[in-house]
């Protein structure tokens, strides 16, 4: 079995061996801007751990994976532009470094980059493979929509921002995984309960997003603290303040949402008295360990060795309890 080191270098050495830039460059500058950042690759690497279950021949995986990281990317790069973000992994964002039509040309060229790379699946897989990533393509387009109207909208429910974050952020962990277990001939009721289980750790992982948002650490987190809070985002935790919040703690929250002249720092600092006030903080944590422990309920019953998902159960760990 490899490990998490070992997948990460053999991802990051095949994406860097792509040529990514050629005329007209400053098309294709962009793509290598963002690709060059790194990450943790937690897709492919997924993926490829997923297929790891089974198999060991990582030459044939290579390239969807990668094709999974260059999508991830580009989802990125137009979402750091309808979210008017200027920091992605510490560096400043595509859309200022360049512009908006950068930003949106360079990640549609990135989407047809990805699907050159999903095409390279081993023919008899192809159609199948295709089909999974689609979809998921297709729903992480819906889940970006239904974030981009939950900001017009005040009344929000957990349930409707759960669902929104399944779509945008938990399809793509899964579809990940599962394509890893089908390009492993892994049985259908495996490569089920692996889809299911990169679902929940889905839901956990943006909700620990939101959670450092608030709480983390901007240099290590990469991207500065409190970016939800002053773009009134509907986030779990902002939903599940204004449900809990008393009289006098909802006004407040209120009054912050709908307040057009503010400094920022005394916005961040004041909502997030009012998350403390009103245990947000706790009432996120428990959220995110009921979907973690979910997610390794479905990952005991795939019919592989306990020691063969160790480094599953190890990445898994690391992205609940990470800083970044």
């Amino acid at each position: 079995m490899y490990t998490i080191k070992e997948l990460q270098n053999e991802i990051n050495t095949y994406i860097a061996d792509i040529k990514l830039v050629h005329p007209p460059v400053e098309l294709y500058n962009p793509i290598d801007y963002i690709m060059s950042m790194g990450g943790k690759r937690v897709r492919p690497v997924l993926m490829l751990l997923a297929y790891n279950l089974y198999k060991e021949n990582l030459a044939e995986v290579l390239p969807p994976a990668a094709g999974v990281e260059i999508f991830h990317n580009y989802t990125l790069l137009h979402d750091d532009l309808m979210d008017k973000a200027d920091m992605r992994r510490g560096k400043k964002t595509v859309h200022l470094v360049w512009n908006d039509n950068a930003a949106i040309l360079s990640g549609d060229v990135m989407f047809v980059i990805a699907n050159q790379y999903i095409a390279k699946t081993p023919i008899p897989y192809l159609k199948e493979i295709l089909d999974l990533f689609n979809t998921t393509a297709v729903e992480v387009c819906e889940g970006q929509q239904y974030d981009v109207d939950f900001e017009k909208r005040s009344d929000v429910a957990a349930t409707e921002y759960l669902e929104m974050i399944r779509l945008k952020t938990a399809v793509l962990l899964a579809c990940g995984l599962k394509m890893g277990a089908i390009l492993g001939d892994a049985s259908p009721k495996d490569a089920q309960l692996l889809y299911d289980f990169g679902i929940h750790l889905g839901l956990a992982f943006q909700l620990k997003d939101d959670y450092l948002d608030v709480y983390g650490d901007s240099q290590v987190f990469g991207k500065n603290i409190g970016g939800d809070i002053l773009c009134n985002k509907k986030t779990y935790m902002l939903i599940k303040a204004l449900e809990e919040a008393n009289e006098q703690q909802r006004a407040e929250l209120n009054q912050w949402l709908n307040a057009v002249s503010y400094n920022p720092q005394e916005k961040i600092r004041s909502v997030t008295a009012l998350y403390e006030q009103i245990g947000v903080k706790n009432i996120c944590e428990a959220k995110m360990q009921e979907y973690y422990s979910k997610a390794i309920e479905f990952l005991d019953e795939v019919s592989v060795s306990d020691n063969n998902k160790n480094e599953l159960r190890k990445l898994v760990h690391e992205l609940m309890y990470r800083e970044i």
